[in-house]
């Protein structure tokens, strides 16, 4: 478990996008280890926390921890904006290869990943707070 000022939290999200018109950028010499570089100070600099990371030619792919108070939106974008920025200024040829003058394709794929916590489990404790009728009451979660 993690802690901020305000919030409690155990969170991963798997996240993955892709340079425009899915180039093969990374194959240049040099971009992909300075890109994986760029992912972990931007990472290290807001608090987000990279549990595994691979950058192949055509795509990144990340396992990613990040405080609540951050949206998946919000945290794609901080990255894929910097990185974006640095890799441009650093290697000028990538402008080039890409028309529009954008690194990153618009969208993205992201999925929250848990271990114990299931959506099935997440149900029953729903289900057993909708029977709670007195006061507030912190119901235990069983893991089975």
């Amino acid at each position: 478990m993690k802690r901020t000022s305000h919030a409690v939290y155990e969170t991963s999200y798997h996240l993955v996008w892709c340079p425009k018109y899915r180039k093969k950028i990374f194959a240049q010499e040099g971009v992909k280890e300075r890109a994986e570089r760029l992912i972990r100070e931007v990472s290290e600099e807001y608090g987000f926390e990279i549990i595994e990371m691979e950058v192949s030619q055509e795509h990144v792919h990340i396992l990613l921890s990040f405080p609540p108070k951050r949206s998946i939106g919000e945290v794609v974008r901080i990255i894929k904006s910097v990185t974006a920025r640095e890799l441009f200024r650093e290697f000028p040829s990538l402008k080039k290869r890409l028309w529009a003058g954008e690194l990153w394709e618009d969208g993205y794929f992201a999925r929250t990943v848990g271990d114990r916590m299931t959506r099935e489990v997440i149900e029953k404790y729903i289900e057993r707070h909708r029977e709670v009728t007195q006061g507030p009451v912190q119901l235990e979660l069983k893991l089975h």
